[in-house]
Order: C-alpha cells, then structure tokens, then sequence
C-alpha cells in the first residue's frame, strides 16, 4: 500500500511540475511536440495547430502545450548537438520544411545506424536539391542543423548541370564523384519531368536492334523521329532516321527504292547485311 502511496504522490508532483514548465521542442505541421518530466515522457498537441518550427511551449494539460514564442538558434544549436550528427545530400521537398536526403557516406552511415536510405529530414529552412547538410538524429527522427559549408559547390554545379541536360546516370561523370552521389542523382531523376524518357528510348531502341542482330551506338531525338547510330554485327555503321511512333524506317541511310516505311528498326539490320553482303 506505501509503494502505490508513493507512486501516486510521484504521479501528483510530476503533473505538478509540469504545468509550471517550458520546454523547448521541434514540431513539424500537422505533428506533436514532446518533452520528459521526471522521468516521464509527455506527448503533446501543440497550439496554434498548424506551427512548424523550433519552439517554446507550455502544458496547458496533459494533452495540449500553447506556443510561448519560437526558439532562437543558440537554443536550437544546444538541443542539437546532444545527438549525433549525419551528413546528408539533400534530393527534393517531401511537403512544407520535411525534405529527403541521402547519405553523403553509405559505410559510415550503416556503421552507426544498420541502414542505409534515404531519409527525410525536418525542419529544412534553407537549402536546395542536391545541397550537402548536417542533420541530427533522435530516435528515428532526422532534423535539419546547417547547410555543410565544407563542401565543395562545384560538386552541387556538376550535378544541378547534368540533372537540367537530362543526363543520364550512367553517363553521369565529374572530378570528385561518389557512388552515392549517383544513388543521389537518380533519386531526383525520378522526380524530374522528363529524365527517365531517354532511358526508355535507348531501351526500346537497343532491345529492337538487338532482336534484329545490330548494336546500338547513340541517338538524337529529332521531334517526331531519332536519328539512330547503330552497327550490324560485322561492325559496319550506319545512320538511320526511326519513328518514335512504330519504330518503321522514315530513312535508312541507303537507296531502298522509296521502300523505307516498308521496314522497321528491327527488320533494317537484316537489310543492310544483305546490302553489305
């Protein structure tokens, strides 16, 4: 019976105390603000509802805490630096300040977390696709600390580069690349209105020339056509205008009679063998 005595008058002084604290928490929109009072972890509602950012709260009861005013840096920098630090590549907007990072070093981040992902990281006030950052990590929780000012911005140049040429991520070289940069790079692709169509292209193409017996070399989209560089199997080259709507020959580099449109990519390859021939 003194053991639940006492463990009631705990209970009592530590909701006691807390309607007398402030405690400083991050809180992302739409999300619950936390903080631990005698040993005891308290989840709150914030309020006004919608904030998002570093913040001063106070318990209203044990379900709400009111926003006393935002967190100034030297307090953020101090609740910080109490977790470990990661360094990230940010890839695009996840929604409001949350955005998703890859690790800029895959080994150290497996070494110290057992996983290797990509995350999302909160509280992103500053910053744009593929900018090197410094987060911190709580429980599962990532959150944004600075832009690394370490870095090399000719790294962020190269990549922002390709990324607006649509290069793609094979192709993708420069001083200083990593293979997570590459991992990196074809995470924003995903998301950038027309990066993944050349691959497509170069698949449909390839896999036609390659059921025909040729070997494509490169290609340039020309609107409604691509001007294909390709090779039979002796290894002769040859140039041929494709239609991207049924691969049928628009002009195949040699004299067909005006039969061209008779053939398709795949069927062209037997052609000129035999003209070769």
């Amino acid at each position: 019976m003194t053991d639940i005595r006492q463990l009631l008058h705990q209970l009592a002084s530590a909701e006691a105390e807390l309607q007398s604290t402030q405690f400083l928490s991050p809180c992302v929109k739409g999300g619950q603000v936390r903080t631990r009072v005698a040993g005891i972890v308290y989840t709150f509602t914030p309020k006004p509802r919608q904030f998002e950012g570093w913040g001063i709260f106070q318990p209203t009861n044990e379900q709400a805490a009111t926003l006393v005013e935002e967190a100034d840096l030297p307090q953020i920098a101090t609740y910080l630096h109490q977790f470990p630090i990661l360094r990230l590549r940010l890839a695009y907007r996840l929604q409001n300040q949350t955005w998703l990072a890859y690790p800029v070093n895959e080994a150290d981040m497996r070494q110290r977390f057992r996983v290797v992902k990509p995350v999302p990281v909160h509280l992103v006030t500053e910053g744009m696709t593929f900018d090197q950052i410094t987060a911190r990590r709580h429980g599962n929780a990532y959150w944004f600390e600075a832009i690394d000012r370490r870095d090399d911005p000719m790294i962020v140049e190269a990549l922002q580069s390709a990324l607006k040429q649509l290069t793609p991520v094979e192709e993708l070289q420069f001083k200083g690349i990593t293979p997570e940069m590459r991992s990196l790079y074809e995470l924003v692709g995903q998301r950038t209105e027309g990066f993944a169509q050349p691959q497509r292209d170069e698949q449909q193409l390839r896999q036609a020339l390659k059921l025909g017996g040729g070997e494509l070399h490169q290609f340039q989209d020309r609107g409604d056509y691509w001007t294909v560089e390709w090779a039979t199997a002796d290894g002769n080259c040859h140039t041929s205008a494709i239609a991207k709507a049924d691969l049928t020959v628009v002009s195949s580099g040699i004299c067909l009679s005006g039969r061209d449109r008779d053939f398709d990519l795949q069927s062209l390859v037997g052609v000129m063998e035999q003209q070769e021939w």
